[in-house]
């Protein structure tokens, strides 16, 4: 953990240091919270601050920054000036087109990779597209925190996770289990189901006919009251 990056403290105006230490937050300091990331830019270039981070599950997210409260209002200032003027906002719209292109090609490319995954049997062409359509309705969405979100690793095995983990929550009873609170019986249970899910791929891939009870015909009649 950096110098100056902390978790939250027992008490207001404290913060808890990598080592376990309280510190008190420094006189005339105030909390930035998160949310505008150009604001937080700035102020942490401008010189010294504190960072507060707070890690929950897998996950750490900012609870703020700590800085001296004239270095933050200055920069705030400044910042609602600049974008308070025209060209900020003709350049504000041309990041948010550029955006939404990249957005628009990314779904298509991971539709794509899902449906290349998939690799259904053209008996199988309908159910093929809708499954595809579903996942990446589901998974692609800015923010989303899915698998698809990620760029740690390629597009092609994304694809594959995000078909496995919408086949979990959507085919099995996982969402209802009791899982016992045992390190790894969580993981070894979405082993169990990921297998069950690639079995049940695997048919469709190989054989032109729909399996008796099929836990992907029920999810999507489930959905729309209709059979695929």
């Amino acid at each position: 953990m950096s110098a100056n990056i902390f978790s939250p403290g027992p008490t207001p105006g404290t913060v808890k240091a990598a080592d376990g230490s309280i510190l008190t937050v420094p006189a005339g300091w105030v909390l930035l919270p998160p949310g505008d990331a150009g604001l937080t830019r700035r102020v942490k270039a401008a010189g010294e601050f504190w960072s507060v981070q707070e890690k929950k599950g897998r996950r750490t997210f900012s609870q703020g920054i700590w800085a001296p409260s004239e270095t933050i209002e200055q920069l705030k200032t400044e910042l609602e000036a600049e974008r308070a003027t025209p060209a900020y906002a003709k350049k504000q719209a041309a990041a948010a087109e550029r955006r939404d292109k990249q957005q628009a090609e990314y779904v298509e490319d991971f539709h794509e990779s899902v449906l290349q995954f998939l690799a259904f049997h053209p008996a199988h062409a309908d159910l093929a597209n809708q499954l595809a359509q579903a996942i990446t309705a589901h998974a692609t969405p800015v923010g989303s925190g899915t698998v698809a979100r990620t760029k740690r690793i390629p597009v092609e095995q994304r694809a594959e996770a995000a078909v496995i983990a919408w086949m979990r929550h959507q085919t099995t009873a996982y969402d209802s289990m009791k899982i016992p609170r045992v390190k790894g019986k969580r993981r070894e249970v979405r082993r169990l189901l990921a297998q069950r899910s690639k079995e049940l791929l695997k048919h469709y891939r190989s054989e032109p006919t729909t399996p008796v009870n099929c836990p992907l015909q029920q999810a999507f009649h489930e959905k729309t009251g209709d059979s695929i």
